[in-house]
């Protein structure tokens, strides 16, 4: 008579399994727990965002129409609405990124009702660290990744 085998996973293959998967989110944790080479995107990513937020604000006729920029030491500043009574602020860790612009910072951008910039030209924002990324503001109100055209 033959003994039936069931379905399931043996020990062995379960011990297994959780080896791999530990040894793998170590693996993991150590790639990812340096962040310098994504800050440049993350800032860059950060500062379309607070400038689209800023925008829809203008559309809206909502007063939090500007975005404050700033760079200190350590972190990156982007503020929706500087001048109003509950601003939106966004902080992001600089981890060895830097930001450049024309004039340089601080820098207040301010958008009419038509969520165009009220300065009426191009701006150029480029984010250096181990990797480079440039944001352009188009003088029509469009926030897209690159340099200006």
């Amino acid at each position: 008579m033959e003994r039936q085998r069931s379905p399931g996973f043996t020990l062995v293959e379960l011990v297994m399994v959780l080896v791999l998967i530990g040894v793998l989110s170590t693996l993991g944790v150590g790639l990812l727990a340096s962040r310098s080479a994504f800050s440049p995107f993350l800032a860059n990513q950060q500062l379309a965002s607070a400038t689209l937020l800023a925008q829809q604000a203008a559309l809206a006729g909502n007063p939090a129409s500007a975005l404050a920029i700033e760079q200190t030491p350590d972190i990156f500043r982007f503020t929706v609405g500087p001048a109003t009574t509950n601003p939106r602020v966004f902080e992001l860790s600089r981890a060895g990124t830097s930001l450049s612009v024309a004039g340089g910072l601080p820098l207040t951008l301010t958008f009419n009702a038509n969520g165009v910039p009220t300065s009426g030209a191009n701006l150029s924002l480029t984010f250096s660290g181990e990797s480079t990324f440039q944001t352009c503001l188009s003088s029509r109100g469009a926030v897209y990744a690159g340099a200006c055209q």
